[in-house]
């Protein structure tokens, strides 16, 4: 006779009726166990589009899906197998901010509302972490389906440090946000931090002219790396202290997320600094 079931049984359990169910009832995190950190240069198993027209952004945002076209009669055996592998729906907005390591979806949802018209999407390496968000936003929709809030956030599973070109064409973004990172302390680990030299020129060039990198985090030695990296980096100037304090996207920021919330408690620091991307040089 089979005994009760597992903590793993349980939370697979759980997870498999909150998507059967469709309940309104939010995710419970317990039920999401993960560990605090992921090695990002392990191979996940992970999906991702081989060039940023390739992506469907319609699963995660269906309410911003153009009409679908119907799908003409096949007439060769090319127009069969464009039938059996169609390109993805066409958006009537693109993906314009990014919350790097999106952690349990705290800002992505405070940012709903401060920026409506905009699509946000969070991107989370940690499996399980990125099924809580998205289960999440679901419950968050169906709570309030009159209204329509919530349609402009999303979370996707990805490893930004390997595959954020994939997902964005040059010049795509307005915003980024790395809140929080994992500060990696030892000096052997510093090659695993999401703000370098290689990343900052990968984040460049999803930016647009103008476009804004955010970063806040209780570490004071990692604040000063991200400050000393992007200072260093030609495509990037840093925003004056008052022009950052007047940002509507900072004071949501310091306080929503759920990192942020915990610093609160303790009474601790948050060490706030942000990059504009700049013009690039003549050649």
């Amino acid at each position: 006779m089979p005994g009760p079931p597992n903590k793993k049984q349980k939370r697979q359990d759980y997870r498999q009726a909150l998507k059967e169910n469709g309940t309104t009832n939010m995710p419970k995190k317990k039920f999401y166990r993960q560990r605090a950190h992921a090695n990002p240069f392990s191979d996940h198993k992970l999906t991702y589009p081989i060039r940023p027209d390739c992506m469907d952004w319609s699963t995660f945002f269906p309410s911003f899906a153009a009409d679908a076209q119907p799908n003409p009669l096949p007439q060769t055996s090319e127009d069969v197998k464009a039938i059996s592998n169609p390109p993805p729906k066409k958006m009537t907005k693109d993906v314009e901010v990014v919350d790097i390591g999106c952690g349990f979806g705290g800002l992505l949802v405070a940012l709903s509302p401060v920026m409506p018209d905009t699509l946000v999407v969070g991107m989370e390496i940690r499996s399980q972490v990125t099924e809580f968000v998205q289960d999440r936003i679901k419950a968050l929709r169906a709570k309030d389906p009159e209204q329509k809030r919530f349609q402009n956030i999303g979370c996707i599973r990805a490893n930004t440090m390997k595959f954020l070109p994939n997902f964005f064409r040059k010049g795509q973004l307005s915003k980024i946000f790395i809140c929080f990172p994992d500060p990696h302390f030892k000096q052997r680990k510093h090659k695993a931090r999401i703000v370098s030299t290689t990343l900052n020129s990968e984040y460049a060039y999803a930016l647009k002219l103008g476009g804004i990198v955010y970063t806040i985090t209780d570490v004071e030695d990692l604040h000063k790396w991200m400050v000393q990296h992007l200072e260093a980096h030609p495509s990037f100037e840093r925003v004056s202290e008052e022009e950052q304090d007047a940002d509507a996207c900072v004071k949501v920021m310091r306080t929503e997320t759920e990192e942020g919330k915990k610093v609160e408690r303790n009474k601790g620091q948050k060490f706030v600094a942000l990059f504009r991307r700049l013009e690039d040089p003549p050649w």
